[in-house]
């Protein structure tokens, strides 16, 4: 089992986006793909800064899942646990930047291959041997990812290994906010490390109060709150 310092789970998808931005996704003219996936782009982010990382997810087994296991190889991140789905295809996601700053997206899983990793696809070893675990909630959303996204916490959390959360708010993907909440919240409690933007801060606490919402948020695990905050840069939280 080669040595892997920091393991991220969960979504490997494409982004298209649009070619213009401060536009709809109805007025983009055209759309260029990339590579994407909140998880995947941490693991790539590390690996380009000289950590050992790998990815745990699944793709389709077509030429977007090919391009996606490339890129994450080309960028120096381990995929032996990356798996390949004769069911779905990979996630797509077509993004616009509006005039106004904020991302617009529309996704495309009915399922796709992602929602379907599987808790026997998750090996023990790999997982246990890491130093860092990182998830974010996309996976939690629906079966079976969301049973094999526990179970890899569970081994991570048994094998004292970090563990990485990253709530990222995609309400389109819910059945609900309360949905949403609730299912975030459920990959918060074993966190030791969250990164939020202070949308999802107050969005999860009920909060717009950035230290009430963390305290009310904080539990006995943690070690360190990340708030970002856009251009005005992040604030941080310990106990």
């Amino acid at each position: 089992c080669k040595m892997i310092d920091v393991i991220a789970l969960g979504e490997l998808l494409i982004d298209f986006v649009s070619t213009e931005s401060g536009v709809s996704l109805a007025e983009a003219p055209a759309f260029q793909k990339a590579p994407g996936g909140a998880p995947a782009n941490v693991a790539v982010g590390l690996a380009r800064l000289g950590v050992r990382s790998g990815f745990i997810g699944k793709v389709g087994d077509e030429d977007f899942g090919h391009f996606l296991a490339q890129t994450l190889a080309q960028n120096g991140v381990d995929t032996s646990g990356l798996q390949f789905s004769q069911q779905a295809r990979t996630m797509l996601a077509f993004v616009s930047l509006r005039a106004d700053g904020e991302r617009e997206f529309m996704f495309y899983r009915h399922p796709s291959a992602d929602m379907l990793l599987r808790p026997d696809e998750i090996d023990a070893d790999y997982v246990g041997a890491a130093k860092v675990f990182h998830y974010g909630s996309i996976s939690l959303i629906s079966e079976p990812s969301r049973s094999a996204t526990l179970a890899a916490v569970q081994l991570a959390r048994e094998h004292d290994v970090l563990i990485s959360y990253d709530p990222n708010l995609r309400r389109a993907l819910w059945p609900s906010d309360e949905a949403a909440r609730q299912g975030m919240l459920e990959g918060w409690q074993f966190a030791h490390v969250a990164k939020v933007s202070y949308e999802e801060l107050a969005f999860l606490s009920g909060q717009d109060d950035l230290g009430k919402a963390a305290a009310q948020l904080w539990h006995d695990d943690m070690r360190l709150l990340v708030v970002t905050e856009g251009r005005a840069g992040c604030r941080y939280v310990t106990a």
